[in-house]
This record gives structure tokens, C-alpha cells and sequence, in this order.
């Protein structure tokens, strides 16, 4: 791997959800996401998931997506890691 979940992680919400440059630079683990993002809506989140898989090599379950999945940085990049870890 060469990037880090990290910033792949950060590089998709900005891809994605067309965030400004180094806005999710400045994301922390308990930076709200869902809710909180208006840019992140219902539509967004199948985009976003379907990048996740793509670009971290994952495969995402429908019945691992619920709120607390969205709700921070922090829970996306820790569920984002241990798909990796466990690929």
C-alpha cells in the first residue's frame, strides 16, 4: 500500500463530494460526517461507499452500513482500516 487508509480516506470525501482543497485535511476523528457534512446526503453515500471499495481494494456489506459508519471521520477510517487489514 502505498497511501495510508488515512489519506485515500481523505482524498475520496474530497473527490467525491467535491470538497474544497484541504478541507478534509483538517478532518479529525471526531469530525461529523453525516449530518454534519452538507455535501454528504443520501445520494452521496453510495458514491462514496463505491469509491471506498474501489479505491481501498474492500468489499462493503449492505449490512455494515448504518449511521455510526457515517457519523465521524474517525468511525469511517477505523471501519475502513480493519476491511483493509482483514482483504
Amino acid at each position: 500500500m502505498s497511501q495510508n487508509t488515512d489519506q485515500l480516506l481523505r482524498k475520496i470525501l474530497t473527490d467525491v463530494l467535491g470538497l474544497k482543497a484541504g478541507q478534509a485535511d483538517k478532518f479529525t476523528g471526531e469530525t461529523g460526517l453525516f449530518g454534519d457534512l452538507p455535501e454528504l446526503d443520501s445520494m452521496a453515500v453510495a458514491g462514496l461507499l463505491t469509491e471506498m471499495e474501489d479505491r481501498l481494494d474492500i468489499v462493503i456489506e449492505d449490512d455494515e452500513v448504518d449511521g455510526e459508519l457515517l457519523e465521524t471521520f474517525g468511525s469511517l477510517q477505523a471501519f475502513a482500516e480493519a476491511k483493509r487489514a482483514a482483504a
